[in-house]
């Protein structure tokens, strides 16, 4: 959108570059021209309760598109376990609105989530034996979703400390469907059974 048409809002939520110069973020209608920390702020008060996790050995490129669904889906935090840098050309920006959490080990975000006064389950996305069938489980409203890397999957590590595993039904030749796209249904699977879809804040865009 273009600069301000006509005489400025009286708001402190909105940013006096934007307004002047016009604001061409990829952000809904309802935030146009305001500043990055009243949409945050905003997004705060309206987060689900479920977090997403991936982790990050080799520079995965999923992780800047996760990040961008968990944005959408408007994840409570996203959590990299691993190295610190990531590649954000996924996120087309949205990691600025979203809250994200380095953890250096698998161990490290399971004590964290586990330590809330509200505790986050840990469950694990990958299609190990015994692996429950998303499709089929009952939800948690507080879970966290934990991917590993494209091909290898979960580490040993993070095998270890998550709360159960579970897969995604699949029907085809290929043994595994990309992480970002995973990790796209995990959390609409949420969206489905907890999101409140009666108000205007279910936004189609």
């Amino acid at each position: 959108m273009g600069p301000w048409q006509g005489p400025w809002p009286d708001d402190p939520r909105y940013d006096g570059t934007l307004l002047a110069e016009g604001d061409r973020r990829n952000v809904v209608d309802r935030y146009r021209y305001w500043t990055v920390e009243a949409i945050v702020a905003d997004l705060d008060t309206r987060r689900h309760d479920f977090h997403v996790a991936i982790e990050n050995w080799q520079h995965d490129f999923n992780i800047g598109t996760i990040v961008r669904s968990a944005n959408a889906f408007l994840a409570a935090e996203v959590h990299i376990v691993g190295n610190r840098r990531w590649n954000r050309r996924g996120a087309m920006v949205t990691d600025r609105y979203q809250h994200v959490r380095h953890h250096a080990t698998a161990e490290e975000l399971a004590a964290y989530l586990h330590s809330l006064a509200e505790p986050v389950r840990l469950l694990g996305i990958d299609n190990l034996p015994g692996s429950a069938h998303l499709e089929t489980m009952t939800m948690p409203r507080r879970v966290c979703f934990l991917f590993g890397q494209e091909g290898p999957g979960l580490s040993d590590g993070a095998r270890a400390v998550v709360d159960g595993t579970f897969s995604i039904a699949q029907f085809g030749s290929t043994r595994s469907i990309n992480a970002s796209a995973a990790a796209a249904i995990a959390m609409h699977s949420w969206i489905r059974a907890y999101a409140d879809l009666s108000g205007e804040d279910a936004w189609r865009g």
